[in-house]
């Protein structure tokens, strides 16, 4: 007897909402034998070898040489400096603070939409955006140590929700023209190229880290970077991604769980706040803030 699609396609959601969730709480182990930019190389080095199996083995179509620039800027954007900023970030903030920010990046990219695409929000949308910069605000407050005060990291992952949003402005035309998977992978192998800046400190590092630190790093290729957008491809093409984007509001809880299982950490109180208010602004904004009634991107793992 075979499996029921609707249960296939809701047991992918559900393995790529763990997955991406987990992959906040896997930077954070993997920090303890890596520096940040290690960090990253090694993770996208092993994500590009498995989605280039994937590549070889489905035929993939290789991208048109005239979208080459504008996928080396979204590699750019959406894999080196995220995720080296994200990974600089976690250094000194929680595994579940950083999901909460990287949570509001819809915020950031209503507002680039508005900027440069001419995008239209409504007083709800404007609302939800004050939240939201409200929310993240105490977010980053409350990880500071022994009080509330500033933290730096948090506004390194400020960076990787901004640039995050920059890559969804930069994707949208490529988006027309290629399937997620697709497009995916192109972006992972353009934003791996400039992280080969860190192949000799990476070369010093790996025989030195224990094989705990090792495997959280390759699980992080493996499984939040690659296997992730393998089951949530498969869903998309069985669920309308308006529908389905709106399960990636559970990511935050997720991450803060896994992370207390994963790393015995939890946010602060206030970061929670914060994290509900910036959560609270998002969902205004992707329900009532856009003019045409559709949903800005959200960033995933």
């Amino acid at each position: 007897m075979r499996p029921d699609p609707d249960l296939r396609t809701g047991a992918a959601i559900a393995l790529t909402l763990v997955l991406w969730a987990s992959a906040f709480a896997g930077i954070k182990a993997g920090l303890e034998g890596y520096g940040p930019g290690e960090l990253a190389l090694l993770r996208f080095g092993v994500a590009s070898a498995v989605l280039g199996a994937y590549a070889v083995a489905t035929g993939m179509r290789p991208p048109a040489l005239r979208d080459l620039p504008r996928l080396l800027l979204a590699g750019l954007l959406g894999i080196t400096i995220y995720h080296v900023a994200l990974n600089y970030g976690e250094l000194t903030v929680s595994a579940g603070a950083a999901s909460l920010i990287i949570a509001a990046g819809p915020v950031f990219t209503a507002l680039m939409a508005v900027v440069f695409l001419r995008e239209r929000l409504t007083a709800w949308g404007w609302t939800g955006i004050g939240i939201s910069f409200a929310g993240v605000g105490l977010i980053t407050l409350g990880e500071g140590a022994g009080g509330l005060h500033f933290e730096p990291g948090a506004a390194l992952i400020l960076v990787s929700a901004v640039s995050t949003a920059a890559y969804f402005i930069v994707s949208k035309p490529l988006l027309v023209r290629y399937r997620p998977l697709e497009f995916t992978s192109y972006a992972i192998w353009a934003g791996t190229i400039p992280l080969l800046v860190w192949a000799p400190s990476l070369a010093t590092q790996l025989p030195q880290a224990t094989f705990g630190q090792t495997a959280a790093v390759v699980y992080l290729g493996v499984f939040p970077a690659a296997v992730a957008y393998l089951a949530w491809s498969y869903a998309l093409s069985r669920m309308q991604a308006s529908l389905l984007s709106a399960f990636l509001y559970l990511s935050p809880v997720l991450a803060i769980a896994i992370a207390f299982v994963w790393i015995g950490e939890v946010p602060s109180l206030v970061s929670l706040v914060g994290g509900v208010a910036a959560i609270g602004g998002v969902v205004l904004v992707n329900t009532r803030g856009r003019a045409d009634g559709r949903r800005f991107g959200r960033r995933r793992g």
